[in-house]
């Protein structure tokens, strides 16, 4: 008996094949962008850049937030999670045998000893450069990601973090973090002058009103922003320590697709 076959290809090829498509995806994979931006990236006109936003974020490939630094704007995100799952089943729908298998990201699970924030790289350790941590207080994104990058790279990534407005450390962020037995008690905010004229690989803006004013940085270390919502705006109580644990969770998630890409370690500053 012969085996039914498909007559149409899946839907991530129809929607990922198209080129202005897969430019919007290969550009989001990289950074969160406005719709003006992805316009300039492209050279498409702005209603089809939206048109095409449109039908990514229909299969879920594509996700979009309003900025927090100007309700009339809005970021769009890549949904890598989201595209490995398409691209696996587009795969078997091929040939069974064909199952892609993805690396897994950094596992961020609780552990019994609480590892100290901003622990020295032991002697001999490859650092493939320094990574910068941006948003406004400082006291809750940028510090968990700070040690998430340090913590799940192994010590081999010099992470640092900085804001614009640097406010207090939030309990919730060091309550969370301990969650997972990483201690950033000891961190404290810091203003992003401290790290005026010093070098990076990448700068990484958390916060859509501090990309707004981040300086240049010697050296064009390469500019990534991941608009995300500030933890310590949603509510208050167990509310708000509920935004701090999804926080940590998206940065995982984020850490963990920044440090699977090859190119990662050629961006050492000089």
């Amino acid at each position: 008996m012969a085996t039914a076959v498909a007559e149409t290809p899946p839907g991530f090829l129809r929607l990922a094949g198209h080129p202005v498509r897969w430019r919007l995806l290969t550009e989001l994979a990289r950074s969160d962008r406005q719709v003006r931006e992805l316009r300039d990236l492209t050279g498409c006109p702005q209603n089809l850049v939206s048109y095409h936003l449109g039908r990514l974020r229909s299969a879920g490939m594509v996700s979009a937030r309003r900025s927090s630094a100007d309700g009339r704007d809005t970021y769009y995100r890549a949904e890598l999670t989201r595209c490995g799952e398409l691209l696996n089943e587009t795969s078997r729908a091929l040939h069974p045998g064909i199952g892609l298998v993805q690396a897994p990201l950094p596992v961020l699970a609780p552990v019994r000893a609480v590892t100290p924030a901003g622990a020295v790289t032991p002697a001999g350790a490859v650092t493939p450069g320094r990574v910068l941590f941006l948003c406004t207080g400082n006291s809750g994104r940028s510090q968990m990601a700070e040690e998430l990058l340090r913590h799940l790279s192994g010590g081999t990534v010099e992470a640092v973090s900085a804001g614009s407005h640097p406010k207090t450390l939030s309990p919730d962020a060091v309550a969370v973090m301990r969650e997972h037995g990483l201690d950033i008690s000891g961190q404290r905010a810091k203003h992003l002058d401290t790290f005026a004229g010093q070098r990076f690989g990448y700068v990484i803006s958390l916060c859509d009103k501090v990309r707004e004013v981040c300086p240049e940085f010697p050296g064009a270390p390469e500019t990534i922003h991941w608009s995300m919502a500030d933890p310590g705006a949603e509510g208050d109580g167990a509310e708000r320590y509920q935004a701090y644990r999804r926080t940590a969770d998206e940065l995982h998630t984020r850490i963990g697709f920044l440090l699977a890409r090859p190119d990662f370690a050629a961006q050492a500053p000089v």
